[in-house]
């Protein structure tokens, strides 16, 4: 899913950088720590708390690529594995279009296939409001 947020990817990139911050504009995100000394970066580890609903994980993350002020991927570990990735598109001078993509495989346990199937439309509903919080705290500042 898109949002196209009327600043430029500098400025975007400065506010999805900071990592720590993401949970004030992620719904499902309660909190956010670092698993490693390191805070920005490829090779930056995280583990999120997420809840969606009444299930609770704990999201472990590795930063995969960091490429300011274009695209930040993460490999996902833990209950859910997979891949996720933000890139950042300039429209313009003034205007970026944000991506969020994501690859999560479910365990056997939660349905594998059937339930990333049921998933999708809460989390694509859910991270589309997370993208318009985010252009939101942009517009706010």
């Amino acid at each position: 899913m898109s949002v196209d947020i009327p600043f430029g990817p500098h400025t975007v990139w400065e506010e999805l950088e900071k990592l720590e911050q993401h949970v004030t504009w992620m719904a499902d995100a309660e909190t956010l720590t670092y698993s490693s000394e390191q805070r920005r970066g490829v090779g930056t580890e995280i583990v999120v708390v997420t809840k969606v609903g009444p299930f609770r994980t704990r999201d472990q993350m590795r930063f995969t690529h960091w490429r300011a002020p274009a695209i930040m991927a993460v490999e996902h570990h833990g209950l859910f594995i997979g891949l996720g990735e933000f890139t950042l598109d300039p429209l313009g001078s003034n205007t970026t279009r944000l991506t969020w993509a994501e690859q999560i495989r479910f365990p056997w346990y939660l349905g594998a296939n059937l339930g990333a199937f049921v998933a999708r439309p809460i989390l694509r509903r859910l991270w589309a409001g997370n993208l318009k919080r985010l252009s939101d705290r942009l517009s706010s500042r």
